[in-house]
């Protein structure tokens, strides 16, 4: 009777024993399948503590490439546009010296300098499109603006002599101011056009002494074959 409690026992006993072990160990093995309850989250980048350079980096390249503008000549003057200027020019004064009044001759010259303002935008519109240049960029302001105060000059004294009943010098004048203005505006332009503007100013003061028929001669000599010559050069030396 005691052998049989004593073997209950110990059949008890490794049965607990293994329901003890055995369940921890089952316990710890099924703790990896468990999903970790901490939600997915990435770790946030640091911010960088430099700022953004972006916007004055911008400013620079900005800088730079408006004094590198301011630099550069101005490149599209036409030589086909000034030989076109010529040619018209030539035809007006051909139509202008057989007018029979000072009023009739004037209004030629005026068409004239209309058609030969519009031909020249034309041309260098053309020419700068071509070079991939803008025709109003830094350099191109300038030149237009070197042009303005010699011409303005000019008309005010075309009114002044037609005023004073002294139209001879008219020829003369307007080739002495286009010369001036063509040496200023070309002080932003390739080296030829200071040259031309300097030769008008010599064939205006040639002109300014001389009689009426001899002075639009002159007028004509300039402003038509002046233009087609030095055209010709710049056409030929700077393409176009």
């Amino acid at each position: 009777m005691a052998a049989q409690s004593k073997g209950r026992a110990v059949f008890f006993r490794s049965i607990l024993c293994n329901a003890k072990y055995l369940t921890a160990r089952a316990g710890r093995g099924n703790v990896s399948f468990v999903p970790d309850p901490r939600p997915c989250r990435r770790t946030p980048r640091r911010q960088s503590s430099q700022p953004d350079l972006e916007p004055e980096a911008l400013d620079h390249l900005a800088v730079i490439r408006e004094t590198m503008e301011r630099s550069t000549a101005f490149t599209a003057v036409s030589g086909w546009g000034y030989c076109a200027m010529g040619a018209t020019a030539l035809v007006a004064a051909a139509i202008a010296i057989r007018q029979a009044t000072t009023e009739a001759w004037l209004a030629v010259w005026l068409a004239e300098a209309l058609v030969a303002v519009t031909l020249a935008l034309v041309a260098m519109h053309w020419k700068a499109a071509r070079l991939g240049t803008y025709l109003m960029s830094v350099p191109g302001r300038r030149l237009f603006v070197g042009l303005l105060p010699a011409l303005f000059a000019g008309g005010v004294m075309t009114v002044a002599l037609m005023r004073a009943g002294d139209p001879r010098q008219i020829p003369g004048v307007w080739l002495l101011l286009y010369g001036v203005a063509v040496m200023q505006a070309g002080a932003f332009s390739v080296r030829t056009i200071p040259v031309m503007g300097a030769v008008f100013v010599l064939a205006g003061a040639i002109a300014l002494p001389m009689p009426w028929w001899w002075a639009n001669v002159m007028l004509a000599a300039g402003f038509g074959l002046l233009h087609v010559a030095f055209g010709a050069y710049i056409a030929r030396r700077h393409g176009g």
